[in-house]
């Protein structure tokens, strides 16, 4: 039943109607922070609003349909599924750059060289253009390896994680309304990305438990187990300080791509070994 209900919303999701909501949710909510900003420089409204609010509230927009977007990939492919989470945190990081210029409301000066804010932009700019050049390796050198015997296997694993991207989506609709509660009662906002993050790191715990009943090889364990860890790694960088979380994000998309280069190398290894064994025989 929930598996049926996954699949249904996948391919819903996978419209290319859906798209065009997508973009139009996007456009729309880029024009409410435009109109937003140009009440307040108009006077009518009396809170101080940048324009740069708008490319923050699209930002905002942009990055839940991109976790939409990995609730649907995990039952596919743990490995991709971590590499969407690299996505998402680099489109943290532009968007954080983003809201660090939209708060320079005057000529850049010599006198900004003495501010730290002037230089997070650019640590976030460029520390999101190096990730995006690390995902581009990891994906290129990614190889999907099953780690189920039968067919009858590989669909009662591909169940699993359906059902726990169902949990992940609830989780993530429970979270969007705190969120949007503290937004209304308190006027605060402040996104539970990092209690999200949290919610992953124990996803991929069960994901690689309940590998376990399909293999007990020691290199798919280690690669369950560092996806685990890389996540852990994500998670302490979106609750960093300026500077260290792009370090800290940078030391994760180095070790998945490490990993990614390694594990590849010993399977070729592995694998070569066999065939020479079996033409032995």
């Amino acid at each position: 039943m929930l598996t049926r209900v996954f699949e249904n919303a996948e391919r819903l999701w996978h419209e290319r109607l859906t798209a065009k909501l997508i973009s139009t949710a996007l456009i729309g909510s880029f024009l409410l922070g435009l109109g937003l900003a140009s009440l307040s420089y108009f006077e009518i409204v009396q809170q101080p609003i940048s324009f740069f609010v708008s490319i923050d509230i699209a930002f905002t927009v942009l990055l839940i349909f991109e976790v939409l977007g990995l609730i649907f990939i995990l039952p596919k492919s743990v490995a991709d599924s971590l590499g969407k989470q690299f996505e998402i945190f680099s489109i943290i990081l532009l968007r954080s750059a983003f809201k660090e210029f939209g708060a320079i409301n005057s000529t850049i000066t010599l006198d900004h060289l003495s501010q730290s804010d002037f230089y997070y932009m650019f640590f976030d700019a460029f520390g999101a253009l190096i990730i995006f050049l690390i995902i581009g390796f990891y994906y290129k050198n990614q190889r999907h390896e099953r780690i189920t015997d039968t067919e009858e296997e590989q669909i009662e694993f591909i169940q699993f994680k359906q059902v726990l991207a169902i949990g992940i989506f609830l989780v993530f609709v429970g979270l969007g309304v705190h969120d949007l509660y503290r937004v209304v009662d308190m006027g605060v906002y402040d996104p539970s990305i990092n209690t999200f993050y949290l919610f992953l790191i124990f996803t991929d715990i069960l994901v690689l438990l309940y590998s376990l009943r399909y293999t007990t090889r020691y290199y798919n364990i280690f690669r369950y187990s560092s996806f685990a860890f890389a996540t852990v790694l994500i998670r302490m960088a979106l609750s960093a300080e300026p500077i260290v979380n792009v370090l800290m994000g940078l030391l994760a998309g180095t070790f998945v791509l490490g990993l990614s280069y390694t594990y590849n190398y010993f399977m070729e290894t592995r694998n070569e070994t066999e065939v020479v064994d079996q033409a032995s025989l």
